[in-house]
């Protein structure tokens, strides 16, 4: 199994609920926006709905980002600004993506504020030791490889491999140009590849 199909199925599984159809995200699609239309116009029992629709994504993004540790509250903090600033979403890209542009923000000002050592996040350190000596499960080894990353790489890797985003709506959450997206994919798949086969790994 490559290295991207592991990883794709190993994260969107870890995610704790299966990927809608594309019809399904078209309606889910057409109703958060109305739901975001009405927060626009002051309605706050609208803000709740917004809320249980989106902080699930939200979350997922910030326990591999920044730990589970630190992912409840900076999800909060998200939300936060997410209702001082809807009035600045004009509806020019998908809410979703206007989204994921504040929780990668928001976690890379964490990162870089604690600059914290990205070993320890979700879970203890894991084994460096041959496979055949150490006991763990390919999520594991993938959570661990992640953490290795450098963190815009990994946000990017896990927009694409985890949210399904398209290269123009990565390159909008993480305010770098489209082009580049492509090339910093591939880069953040190779470090991947080298990370998890430095932890065991075995294809």
């Amino acid at each position: 199994m490559s290295v991207k199909a592991l990883s794709s199925s190993l994260v969107a599984a870890s995610k704790g609920y299966p990927s809608a159809t594309s019809a399904e995200k078209n309606q889910n699609d057409h109703s958060l926006a109305d739901v975001v239309q009405r927060c626009q116009t002051g309605q706050r029992s609208s803000r709740q709905a917004l809320y249980e629709a989106c902080h699930q994504d939200v979350y997922g993004l910030m326990v591999r980002m920044v730990g589970r540790q630190d992912a409840v509250d900076l999800t909060q903090q998200v939300f936060m600004q997410v209702f001082r600033k809807i009035e600045q979403f004009q509806g020019r890209s998908r809410f979703q993506t206007w989204l994921y542009r504040l929780a990668v923000n928001e976690s890379l000002q964490h990162l870089r504020k604690n600059k914290r050592n990205q070993q320890v996040l979700s879970h203890d350190p894991i084994d460096s030791r041959p496979s055949s000596t150490r006991h763990c499960d390919a999520k594991d080894v993938l959570d661990a490889a992640l953490d290795r990353l450098e963190p815009l790489l990994r946000s990017i890797f896990l927009l694409k491999e985890s949210r399904g985003l398209s290269y123009r709506e990565i390159a909008e959450a993480t305010d770098i140009p489209e082009g580049t997206v492509g090339s910093r994919l591939n880069r953040a798949r190779r470090q991947l590849r080298e990370h998890l086969v430095e932890l065991g790994w075995e294809q």
